[in-house]
């Protein structure tokens, strides 16, 4: 069989040869150099994946693994031959996808299963791989290792857990004796007042405020500790129904102290549950007024704004702001700024605010305004 060199032409030789036509040779050509091409490339990436400190695992459509770099392999505890070719559920015993991931990256924390028994807390993210022409050709994800992140984070909740039982525990046990306080304190008034004198009715009066504000301290514990535990759920709320009670009840303190309070006149609904926006709105409200002092038309604004994505509460007072170093101290438990002329609070209104807050996966912090003031700001996510 002879081979003749391209563009050679002998018609009047004889041959027993059957060429293919000219563009199927091109073509087969073509698709080995491509292959050529796309070997290369795979070679090339394999040998930057190996080098990567980060775990890499590349999984095909059909969700069986084809590529673990060594880092992955040492996460794993396993060679890459012992995983290549294993479908991924093979590996998993839990996987919670992130609901917020774009629709071209994956996000989300899966539980692995070590050949040694062990279990391992992997967070992920992954990027889907197409071919040219749009055909799906699986995954490339990048892994992370939280387990210890996991088991800290777990310690915490259950240590959180035991102390807010132990203050619901507490609250409930105090409440019994302080009701035997101020319920002798009131007889021993109507029963004695004229015998005890202005002296033993101004003792009275002290034991019955000392009371109230144990009262009240009682009453803000068990709402801080009840924060998370209730099977509540998330609805669209009207903030004007809220704001309107909050308008009467702070109506004897406002008219006091000479303080407008500006509610907005249509605001959005907000979606929280309704018992958890009165306290929101309650406590900004109330700790301005505890804290603003006496200014000179004294006015508390409340706004809500709407986004696409998230709701925020504003509530504004034009009285002494906050100093920039206790901006985020006055958010902890039982801590609070006392100034010459301010109203004693319990120190846990605030912290419900932000616990609050936080639950629902925004924040809550305090800001200064312009003409002086502050301006407590609440963070819902959509």
């Amino acid at each position: 069989m002879e081979v003749r060199a391209p563009g050679s032409s002998d018609r009047s030789a004889p041959s027993d040869r059957v060429d293919p036509p000219s563009a199927e040779r091109d073509g087969s050509n073509g698709a080995r150099s491509r292959a050529d091409v796309r070997k290369r490339r795979l070679e090339l990436l394999g040998a930057i994946l190996d080098g990567a400190p980060d775990p890499v695992v590349a999984i095909d459509c059909r969700g069986r693994v084809q590529y673990t770099n060594p880092a992955c392999a040492k996460l794993l505890g396993a060679a890459s031959a012992e995983v290549i070719g294993r479908h991924v559920s093979e590996l998993l015993q839990h996987h919670e996808p992130d609901r917020d991931a774009q629709s071209d990256v994956l996000r989300g924390h899966v539980e692995i299963r070590l050949a040694s028994g062990d279990t391992r807390w992997i967070s992920y993210s992954a990027n889907r791989v197409a071919l040219p022409d749009g055909t799906d050709a699986g995954a490339v994800a990048f892994l992370r290792d939280e387990t210890e992140r996991r088991r800290d984070d777990l310690r915490l909740s259950r240590q959180a857990e035991e102390l807010e039982q132990t203050i619901r525990s507490l609250a409930h046990d105090l409440r019994s004796p302080l009701v035997s306080v101020l319920g002798f304190s009131r007889l021993l008034r109507e029963d004695f007042g004229t015998a005890l004198g202005e002296r033993g009715a101004h003792f009275l009066d002290r034991i019955a405020s000392a009371g109230r504000s144990m009262e009240n301290l009682i009453r803000d514990l068990l709402d801080f500790a009840r924060i998370g535990h209730e099977g509540t759920q998330r609805t669209l709320v009207d903030p004007r129904e809220v704001l309107q009670q909050l308008r009467s009840e702070y109506k004897p303190r406002l008219e006091q102290q000479c303080v407008t309070l500006q509610l907005p006149e249509s605001p959005p609904l907000v979606l929280c549950d309704r018992t958890r926006l009165y306290q929101l709105f309650s406590n900004l409200v109330g700790n301005a007024l505890d804290h603003m002092g006496e200014a000179p038309e004294g006015r508390i604004t409340v706004e809500v704004h709407e986004s696409p994505d998230r709701h925020e509460l504003v509530v504004t007072d034009n009285g002494r702001g906050v100093p920039a170093e206790q901006r985020e101290r006055i958010f902890e438990m039982f801590h609070s700024v006392q100034r010459p002329g301010g109203r004693k609070g319990t120190g846990i209104g605030l912290a419900i605010v932000r616990k609050i807050a936080e639950r629902y996966g925004g924040r809550a912090w305090v800001d200064d305004t312009p003409g002086g003031g502050a301006a407590f700001h609440v963070l819902l996510p959509r």
